[in-house]
C-alpha cells in the first residue's frame, strides 16, 4: 500500500484550517489524487482529549470525526495485530503510545506519516511536513 498516514495534530490543523499545517502537508492531504488515511488510533486520541476537556469540538467525536474524514476524503486505517507486531522492534525514541502505534501502522502499510513531530521524524520511516 502506498500513501500517507496523517498524524492527529495534522488532521486537527487541517479541519480547523490552522496556519500551523505546512503548505506541503496541506497540498498532499487535499490533493484528491493521493491516498490519505486517518488512523482509528487518531480517532481514539481525539475522543480521549475531548472527554478530558482538552479539545473542544462542535459536537461529539463519534459524529465529528467521520464527518470531517468524509469531507476531506480520508480513508480509515484500522490498527490490527500485524501493526502491533512492530511495536517491540521500535527504538525507545518516543514514549507517546498513540504516536508509536501510528509508526507501527506506517511500517506495516508502507505509508509516509504527515507529521510535524520531530520525535516521529527520528524513526526509520518516511515522513513529510
Amino acid at each position: 500500500m502506498n500513501g500517507f498516514l496523517i498524524d492527529t495534530h495534522a488532521f486537527l490543523w487541517m479541519i480547523l484550517d490552522d496556519e500551523r499545517l505546512s503548505k506541503t502537508a496541506r497540498e498532499v492531504i487535499l490533493n484528491g489524487e493521493t491516498k490519505v488515511f486517518l488512523s482509528s488510533i487518531s480517532h481514539w486520541e481525539i475522543a480521549q482529549k475531548f472527554q478530558q476537556g482538552k479539545l473542544p469540538l462542535p459536537t461529539r467525536p463519534q459524529l465529528y470525526i467521520p464527518l470531517q474524514r468524509t469531507r476531506h476524503v480520508l480513508d480509515t486505517l484500522i490498527f490490527n495485530e500485524q501493526c502491533a507486531g512492530h511495536f517491540d522492534s521500535l527504538p525507545p525514541i518516543h514514549r507517546d503510545p498513540f504516536d508509536r502505534m501510528l509508526i507501527c501502522q506506517a511500517i506495516e502499510n508502507g505509508l509516509t506519516i504527515v507529521t510535524n513531530d520531530k520525535m516521529i521524524q527520528q524513526y526509520p520511516i518516511r515522513t513529510l511536513w
